[in-house]
């Protein structure tokens, strides 16, 4: 605990050297040492904020690289466009909904009020800086949105996303958050997701999911015969880029999820941690290329990076307990749910442009359920009401506030601006001005 006037601090100390000086040595050496847990469990907190945030910059670069040319900048637009509002919302009420008094309320939601910290100058109590804290929450809420960004792509208008980005992030995402890392109701059952394949990545991928179906598929995406047209994207090295991107990122994902590393034990987890992430991805890579190989002949670079992300977030929501193997072939779950995924939801004509649904959602399911092979302490059933609770929470809530939008101000851009393009549509700066095309 910190004595915030430094003046009795000294007065303290001093009265304690001059009565027993061992005893003096003794408290001055827990000192130190409750302030260096604290310096590095800060540390852990921004370090692992900053690579999260950078995870901003790989969904933007793998949905700038994934949509057609004409839609670039309009990716771009909306990826720093949520990010922002994200920010601000989590200040203003995100983060208090999340983690303030949730248990008063039952377990079910925090409080409505903006989030506050000590002022220049001013120490914090506790285990770690509370400034710190809120950053990587923050940057967390801003990854979900992110994920529904790159499926409704190509078609959908800029405010009305914008808006509902608003509502997810200060809303929707802390509320269902609460229940189980703000102590809610689901922590109290032993619901288990140790950095969010459920509470980050399956609630951005039900908003997405939701989104896409009440928005409709591109124009000339399916035909009447059943036919899926192939939309290539614009620029696979800049795809590729954004998947290294997040890739690194989420080691701070991951990682910074131990929320601790004044200890040797907490360092420990937090390298096997990153350990055990890295080999997931890699398992989800190249489960995903041999699966290609086999069923279709050919390898589509944007299965294998798909697969990179599935296995990413398949091994989200317990990346400390699993062996090497098991997260290899947890990760490798993940891939070959990519690889069958896709096909599936393009015979149900749900057109998801970059493939968010099956990494995020698809694969955020079974990280959830693949928890209870390598923590002893986790329940099956327990997993799947959580995992059903967020489904329900967010399907529910997000096809109300997407109607909402489509009924009032409409949510989908023109036939005329969708082939124009939204860069020339609503943005007015083309990406590729030499050349853009459909």
């Amino acid at each position: 605990m910190f004595i915030k006037n430094k003046k009795l601090m000294l007065l303290t100390a001093a009265f304690a050297i001059a009565s027993s000086p061992a005893l003096a040595q003794e408290a001055t050496l827990e000192g130190v040492q409750a302030e260096t847990a604290f310096i590095f469990n800060t540390v852990l907190f921004l370090m692992g904020g900053f690579l999260v945030m950078f995870m901003a910059a790989g969904f933007a670069m793998l949905e700038a690289g994934l949509v057609r040319s004409k839609n670039v900048s309009m990716q771009c637009l909306k990826n720093i466009a949520l990010y922002s509002i994200a920010g601000i919302m989590f200040w203003v009420c995100g983060y208090s909904l999340m983690y303030s008094g949730v248990g008063d309320n039952g377990g079910w939601i925090g409080s409505f009020a903006p989030y506050s910290w000590p002022g220049a100058g001013e120490a914090n109590e506790g285990d770690y800086s509370v400034a710190s804290d809120w950053f990587f929450q923050m940057v967390f809420c801003a990854a979900t949105a992110s994920i529904v960004s790159g499926t409704v792509a190509e078609r959908i208008k800029l405010w009305p996303f914008l808006i509902f980005v608003a509502i997810l992030t200060g809303i929707l995402y802390p509320i269902s958050g609460s229940w189980q890392w703000g102590g809610g109701w689901l922590s109290e059952m032993g619901f288990s997701d140790f950095a969010g394949s459920t509470i980050v990545h399956s609630v951005g991928g039900w908003a997405a999911l939701t989104g896409a179906i009440i928005l409709g598929a591109r124009k000339g995406k399916y035909t009447e015969d059943g036919r899926v047209v192939p939309m290539p994207g614009s620029n696979i090295p800049l795809a590729t880029l954004g998947t290294f991107i997040l890739w690194l990122g989420w080691f701070g994902f991951n990682g910074g999820s131990q929320l601790a590393m004044g200890s040797n034990a907490d360092v420990s987890d937090v390298s096997r941690i990153f350990a055990n992430t890295n080999l997931a991805a890699a398992g989800g890579v190249v489960v995903a290329i041999i699966l290609m190989q086999i069923v279709y002949k050919k390898i589509d670079v944007t299965m294998a990076l798909n697969g990179a992300l599935a296995g990413l977030v398949s091994i989200t929501a317990e990346p400390l307990a699993p062996s090497a193997f098991a997260s290899i072939l947890i990760g490798g779950v993940g891939g070959a749910i990519v690889v069958f995924a896709v096909p599936m939801l393009d015979k149900f004509k749900i057109d998801d442009v970059v493939g968010a649904i099956p990494v995020h959602l698809i694969a955020g399911i079974w990280g959830t359920i693949a928890v209870v092979f390598s923590n002893g302490d986790a329940s099956l059933g327990t997993q799947i009401v959580g995992i059903l609770a967020y489904g329900i929470f967010t399907v529910v809530a997000s096809a109300i506030l997407w109607t909402i939008l489509k009924v009032t101000i409409g949510i989908r851009a023109s036939e005329e601006d969708e082939a124009l393009g939204l860069d020339k549509a609503e943005v007015g700066v083309e990406a590729y001005p030499e050349f853009s095309r459909g």
